[in-house]
Order: C-alpha cells, then structure tokens, then sequence
C-alpha cells in the first residue's frame, strides 16, 4: 500500500494535480480517509520529503516544494524529446596518465575497506543450485559470442526490477548488460563522445569514472559538491559538457542527495546543451530509512539520462556483471557497438541470474543484507560519535550506503592515517584522493562498514583511533 500511495501522490505533484505550496491533509486524517495505518502514511511523507517534493514546517504541516517547474505542470507529464543519436617499450601519454594517476587499491577485503559488500553472505548454494542446473544441459548459443546487449531473459528481469525498486520505465531492448560501471562509461563515451569533448564530473567524485574519460580523450571539468550535490553554473566556461557524470541518490563519497530542484535544473541544462547525463546509481539499494531514492533517469519522460548500475553491492564484486539503461533512441546503436568492441559472453552467468532474480532470491537477498548492513553502520556511528564526537562524521553521511566518512582534522594527513591502519592490519581510505589533483581537498578516512563482522567492528576500530594517535604524535 505506501508504494501505490507514494506512487499516487508524487504522480499528482508532478502533473500538476496538486499545486506547488499546497498544505499535504494531516497523517492521521489521510489514514483515517483511505482506510489505512496511519504509520504507512508518515513513511510516505517521510519518503516524499528525502526527495525533495514536499517541504515541512513545524507545527504547521507538510506542503509541496515549488522547485517543479511551471512550464513542466503546463505540459502534464512533460514534452516527449526524441533521444539525439549522437614502439617501443614507453609508454603512450594516455598510459602514462592512467598510470600516474592509478587509484585501485591492491587490496579488496577487509576492515574497513569500502565499496566492498559482504561476500560470505551471498547465498552460493542457491545460486550454485541454479547454475549447476544450467550447465547440466547448455545449448550451444549459451556457449558462444552473442548480440543484443545480453541476455534477453536477465534484460527482462532487470526491466522489471528496476520498475519496482527504481521508478525506471524501460523496456528490456533499452537494457545493456556490461562488465561493471567502467565498461558501461567506456562504451558510452566512446559511442557518443569524441576526443576533446567535455564532461563534467563530482569533485570529489569517483576515481574510476575520472580514469576512463580521460582514457577516451574526454576534457574534464570538476564541479564541486554541495549537501544538495553537484553544484551547476547557470553558463559553462568554454565548451558545454557533452557528459555530466552524477551519483545524485548517494553522492560518492561524501553521500549527499541531489534536491530535487537541482535534479530538474540538471535535466533542463542538457536538454538545452544538448549533453548526456550519465547517472551512476551504485547503491542505492541499500538507504536504511525510507524507500531508495527515485532515479533521476523516471523523473522525466525521455529525459538524456544514461543510468548505470551493476551487481557489485548488492551481491559481489567478482560477478562482473553491471548494466546500462539507455534512452530508446540509443539502444540499437549500442547493442551494435557493444558487440563490436567487446564480443559479449557470460551467458550461462546471465541466464542463473535472471532466474535468481525472476524467482525472489534478489530481492529476498538485499533486504536481509539491508538489515544486516543497518546494524554495523549503526554500531560505527555510535563508536564515532562516542569516541570522538559527532563533529567527526561527515555532515552528508545520510543513513545510506555501504560507507562512512571520518572528518579528520584539517592539517592531518590522510594517506599517512591510511598507511599507518594498513600496517595494523586494517584498511581504509583517504577522503584527499577522491578530490582532482590541484583542486581543493579535505582530509577524511571512508570507512566502509559492510564487510566487516559485528564482532570485529569494536576491535578494528580502535586500531584506526591508534593510528589516528600515531600519526598525531608524529605530527606535534
């Protein structure tokens, strides 16, 4: 019931149906009018407020936002755009860079590394089960080159869970299964970029995405982030972006949410520029309060959003599968693309898990781990603010995802805070990294939580107060 409410509702609010500053009827009148508990009411307001579409002021309600343009209530759902297709033993200078600017960490596993779900929890049997089955009887198409973008039965499943748990409407042709989230950036930059294109991306922001547009000669501008996310010039300086690369449902890595007003202003920019957004939505599975955020690829009918997601969180990183859903305009051209460049494969791995999916076992899987990852970050948060105080934990780390962020003193040094916890055994990294080279930085230590045993969370943590002490001493 809160699904279709939240659905109702915000409906209503973007087609105009319910006026901008309009007064939301009290919690405990609506209930009492549909006939429902009252509590599956305040979970939807609460949910419509995270996303930016309504407002509160103490003691006097809940009201809708105005950040819903006039001339998009004007049209109903919005104009339907048609999507634009669009020797030696040195180094090169592209290799050199990647090189130099190297970010990926030989090390994958442990306290507290971040990005990293718990891999001891995924349910192997049931998967092994499926794909055991599989392998008893393959065809011979399961075991050659295919074309399409992938299977088409996981394209389906992924069509439909994506309606459910995302607000995406797509069809599974739109869908393009990929080898995680650089190869979906590569593939995209590649096929709708050119080599001194410009893209703007977070800062900080992720490093991978960082590395693969400069690999494909895209020029970047780093735009800074704020606690409604990546902050847009009403004019660019030079060139308009051809990409803007964004994780607005839980910025990485300081984990603030785009507002919606700043979601629409973005949708507007490119439309008007002309530039495609690419959406990252790498976690979004796991927000601890409320629904996840909606996509910023369902707020708009036909809006130039490439949305990105991949299986790493949510079941395990070695999976290596991840997917892209692309505006209709696009899909044949990447699926032309995609088997050119990279010959697709994995077929019996997809066909296990759109059964995995088709049958429960996914979204079964995420809620436990939901459960499962809300209890560590909350036993963290507690250490942190009882060891340290609360000025310690990054203002922006929402009640999401599968990390935190340290504050860390401002002439701290964070890689040697990240060097000194390796050599104790635990491993973390350093907030200073995930800013661009010569741009203003902040020293901090994510913390990922996910993967770390309640059991074990106390103990690692004051190895990182003792290295935090350590480097202190040395500091004085």
């Amino acid at each position: 019931m809160n699904k279709r409410l939240y659905r109702g509702i915000r409906e209503a609010i973007l087609d105009g149906a319910i006026a901008a500053g309009t007064r939301l009827p009290a919690s405990r009148d609506l209930a009492a009018e549909l006939g429902i508990a009252r509590n599956t009411v305040v979970h939807v307001y609460g949910q419509l407020l995270a996303e930016g579409y309504t407002y509160s002021r103490q003691g006097n309600g809940t009201f809708v936002t105005d950040s819903v343009p006039d001339a998009y209530l004007a049209s109903g759902r919005g104009r339907r755009h048609a999507a634009a297709a669009q020797p030696g033993a040195s180094l090169s200078a592209r290799g050199s860079h990647i090189v130099d600017e190297a970010s990926a960490s030989p090390y994958q596993w442990g306290a507290f590394m971040p990005g990293v779900p718990d891999v001891t929890e995924f349910p192997h049997k049931k998967f092994g089960r499926i794909l055991g089955a599989l392998w008893r009887n393959p065809t011979p198409a399961m075991l050659s080159y295919s074309y399409g973008g992938g299977l088409p039965a996981l394209r389906e499943a992924l069509a439909q869970h994506l309606a459910v748990t995302r607000s995406i409407d797509c069809e599974p042709e739109q869908i393009i299964i990929v080898e995680g989230s650089h190869q979906a950036i590569d593939l995209a930059t590649r096929i709708l970029g050119d080599p001194g294109d410009v893209a703007w991306v977070e800062n900080p922001g992720y490093w991978g995405a960082r590395t693969v547009l400069a690999a494909n000669g895209i020029s970047i501008v780093h735009q800074p982030v704020d606690d409604e996310g990546m902050q847009l010039p009403a004019q660019p300086e030079g060139a308009p972006p051809r990409f803007v690369f964004v994780t607005p449902s839980h910025q990485y890595p300081l984990g603030s949410v785009m507002s919606l007003a700043r979601r629409r202003q973005l949708l507007a920019m490119a439309r008007t520029w002309g530039s495609w957004i690419i959406e990252d939505d790498y976690d979004s599975e796991f927000r601890f309060s409320g629904r996840p955020i909606a996509s910023l690829q369902g707020l708009e009918p036909d809006a130039p959003v490439i949305y990105l997601g991949t299986f790493s969180k949510t079941l395990y990183p070695g999976l290596r599968i991840g997917y892209l859903v692309l505006p209709k305009g696009l899909a044949r051209a990447f699926q032309a693309a995609h088997a050119e460049l990279y010959r697709e494969g994995h077929l019996m791995t997809h066909a296990a898990l759109a059964t995995f999916i088709a049958e429960g076992h996914y979204a079964a899987h995420i809620r436990r781990m939901r459960m499962l990852y809300a209890r560590r970050r909350a036993m963290l948060v507690n250490l942190i603010e009882r060891r340290l105080g609360e000025g310690w934990l990054h203002r922006d780390s929402s009640d999401a995802g599968l990390h935190l962020v340290l504050n860390l003193p401002d002439d701290m040094d964070d890689e040697r805070v990240v060097e000194e916890a390796r050599v104790r055994g635990v491993l973390t990294r350093p907030l200073s990294r995930y800013y661009a080279t010569g741009t203003p930085s902040r020293p901090g230590l994510l913390l990922g939580y996910a993967c770390v045993p309640e059991s074990d969370i106390a103990r690692k943590f004051e190895t990182v107060l003792d290295s935090l002490a350590a480097v202190a001493r040395r500091r004085a």
